[in-house]
């Protein structure tokens, strides 16, 4: 039972890194605007059924690997009362 209690209690003070990633299709970049517009599946984390909607993104340096017709994975959050997309990868 000790050792039980002591996993938890790990498992409680470690961060989550298995962040589960939504995926969607990059319709439109805004590269001046520092804005994406995907059309996704439900983010989980945000509560958000699927929908297409317009990010901001965290580093502009994303844009410039994605075009509209791109499937991607992302992790988005709400920051300062704006949805912002804070990892963007290549969906596979």
């Amino acid at each position: 039972m000790r050792n039980v209690l002591g996993i938890l209690a790990l498992a409680a003070a470690l961060p989550v890194f298995a962040q589960e990633l939504a995926t969607g299709e990059v319709r439109r970049v805004d590269a001046d605007a520092g804005k994406i517009t995907l059309k996704h599946g439900p983010i989980k984390s945000l509560d958000m059924p699927p929908m297409t909607m317009v990010f901001r993104v965290k580093d502009d340096a994303m844009l410039q690997a994605v075009k509209p017709g791109d499937r991607v994975r992302f992790d988005a959050q709400k920051i300062g009362g704006q949805y912002v997309v804070v990892r963007l990868e290549p969906a596979n």
